[in-house]
């Protein structure tokens, strides 16, 4: 095993202790004897079978058959989740083939990021995954079920369900993905269409039909983002079938790897083989397992953030120095946009995650010992699925990429460090994805301009105004401020600049999309400017120092000069009102910084005074 990462777990694992034994002591006392419905008077079991046919209630009240729960984040607007609206129906008729019951428990909201990109829905995306977690809870308050079938996929989505799903954690469960779609245009087409908008030169028209032909059918969008970084996550923790997020939704396959799904979960209800629940299968191992999986494939920011608030569901405790050792042990293997030009369809025809997987482990960087839904260590994982026949059958899988410049290896990597680094600094503390950055970027001196929204930026730029160094400081725009919505739609502009030959970088309490990286961009900055952060006494003209090399992001301002200044404070009513905002005040004020999470739960199991 890799020295850094064994201390890094072990550190984990000290760190969370108290908080850790808390959960574990209340997963125990929630697992109790028999199946759950026994607890359900004759009327709670009468209301929880009414709609259901003769057999079926016959198995739900013989206590012996397994009655399985589905939690959907079906909607017809995602492409992702499209496809699940086949899933229930697909998934009852396997477990009735196998003797048990199966109920749609409760649906979550599942918005997507790529329709409210730079639109005021955007700063409800981060807080909708602590609303997925509580409707996943309320899903499965009713108490009728020994195990859950998750359905979800993108970016809030899949962590809200795993927070929901650990908070109900003595029950067994597994991940259910539908695939990505077909590849359409190439990302460097979309890409340089894109550029070519932010600088006047295509009409709208265009560009709609450029991003159509790349967004075109149902399916997972397939440049390597956050909602892709959770299928990737999923596998490294076990909690999804072996090499199966990348397969192609709707087709013979998919399906057969759905229906699997449900036939494995069955094997850890109890009542039919071992219990195991998804407690014991989440641990300090998973967790840095998803880390380790995070920089080796150069994948989204947004877990810097999910990944913490997931952990602290379990009663583990992560924080940014934790990714920071991890990924300076970890070397970065993939080339997928926008990291490269490759996507996740490409990925999986190079070998996929038996790939990525084999070569963590021969690497040592891995932990091999740990739980799986299929009831094996991480090894289990080095498989290639297939039809024969009709039949499922998982061969043993690529341990060597079939193409280097998509997948290379731990001898000859990408780079010999992850796709993320920690950035400290008298600003604060931010991260950064580095996979995508050229090297004339990674050191970037320059005054600062500063704006206290994304279309400031945007309308300076249309006004000739940025065609110079500088650092844009986007400030105000944290979860406490307005929800930490992606900035996503700076990257056009900013990548316009940098292809001048301009050096230009951004500095922000918010986020950025899983798909950004090609300008250097310090984000998630601690603490915030709403909450006191030195980013609200940044002012223009300001000259600020940007070392990714040494993991620094200085403010070159004397401290004296800096403690004499006031505190900017914008007005921010027009982020409290319109598009559902004036729902989610309380949610603001009581929202966790990014390094803790951006989560509204104490989630620590001790009791408050």
């Amino acid at each position: 095993m890799n020295e850094i990462i064994k201390k890094v777990t072990e550190r984990i694992q000290e760190r969370s202790k108290e908080s850790r034994s808390i959960y574990l002591n209340r997963m125990a006392q929630a697992k109790g004897q028999g199946v759950n419905r026994m607890k359900l008077s004759c009327r709670n079991l009468a209301h929880a079978m009414a709609p259901m046919q003769e057999d079926e209630k016959k198995k739900l009240t013989n206590m012996q058959s397994p009655n399985i729960a589905i939690v959907t984040a079906y909607n017809d607007m995602l492409s992702a989740h499209e496809p699940y609206k086949l899933y229930p129906a697909l998934l009852k008729r396997t477990l009735a083939d196998a003797g048990a019951t199966c109920q749609v428990a409760g649906g979550v909201p599942a918005m997507c990021d790529g329709v409210t990109q730079s639109q005021p829905g955007m700063e409800l995306s981060l807080f909708s995954r602590d609303n997925i977690a509580m409707g996943t809870a309320i899903a499965l308050s009713h108490n009728v079920f020994d195990g859950a079938l998750y359905l979800g996929i993108c970016d809030k989505i899949v962590p809200g369900l795993l927070i929901g799903a650990l908070n109900f954690g003595h029950l067994p469960g597994i991940f259910v993905p539908a695939g990505p779609m077909p590849s359409g245009i190439s990302n460097a087409q979309k890409e340089k269409i894109r550029k070519e908008f932010a600088k006047g030169n295509v009409s709208e028209e265009a560009l709609l039909e450029a991003e159509s032909a790349s967004y075109h059918s149902s399916g997972t969008c397939t440049f390597y983002g956050t909602a892709n970084s959770n299928q990737m996550l999923l596998e490294m923790m076990g909690l999804q079938l072996p090499n199966s997020s990348f397969v192609n939704t709707n087709t013979p396959l998919r399906e057969a790897l759905t229906a699997q799904a449900a036939k494995s979960l069955l094997k850890m209800t109890g009542l039919q083989e071992e219990h195991k629940s998804i407690s014991e299968i989440v641990d300090e191992r998973s967790f840095v397992n998803a880390i380790v999986g995070l920089m080796a494939t150069g994948g989204s920011t947004n877990h810097t953030i999910h990944l913490i608030a997931m952990a602290r569901a379990a009663g583990i405790v992560l924080n940014w120095d934790d990714f920071d050792a991890i990924s300076k042990a970890t070397p970065l293997l993939c080339k997928m946009y926008p990291n490269g030009q490759a996507d996740v369809n490409n990925f999986r025809d190079a070998g996929g995650m038996s790939v990525v997987i084999s070569q963590l482990l021969d690497a040592g960087l891995v932990h091999a010992d740990v739980q799986t839904v299929i009831g094996k260590g991480l090894e289990s994982y080095i498989v290639e699925p297939s039809l024969h026949s009709g039949c499922l059958t998982f061969e043993t899988g690529q341990k060597m990429s079939r193409e280097k410049d998509i997948i290379s290896s731990c001898e000859e990597p990408f780079s010999d460090e992850g796709g993320l680094k920690l950035l400290n600094g008298n600003i604060g503390r931010s991260v950064i994805k580095t996979s995508a950055l050229e090297a004339a970027h990674l050191i970037i001196e320059a005054e600062a301009i500063v704006f206290e929204s994304q279309e400031a930026l945007q309308e300076a730029f249309k006004r000739g105004e940025l065609e110079r160094d500088f650092i844009a400081v986007v400030r105000f725009q944290g979860p406490r401020a307005n929800g930490m919505p992606e900035l996503h739609g700076l990257m056009p502009p900013l990548g316009v600049l940098q292809d001048k030959g301009f050096k230009v970088a951004i500095i922000t309490d918010g986020r950025m999309s899983g798909a950004s990286g090609k300008v250097p961009s310090a984000i998630h900055v601690s603490p915030e400017a709403l909450s006191g952060g030195v980013l609200c006494k940044i002012v223009t003209g300001d000259r600020i120092r940007l070392d990714v090399d040494k993991g620094e992001v200085t403010l070159l301002v004397a401290e004296e000069v800096l403690s004499a200044r006031q505190p900017s404070l914008p007005d921010l009513s027009a982020n409290r009102h319109g598009f559902g905002r004036e729902l989610f005040v309380t949610v603001r004020q009581n929202v966790g910084s990014a390094e803790e999470g951006a989560s509204i739960f104490d989630l620590s199991g001790k009791e408050r005074a």
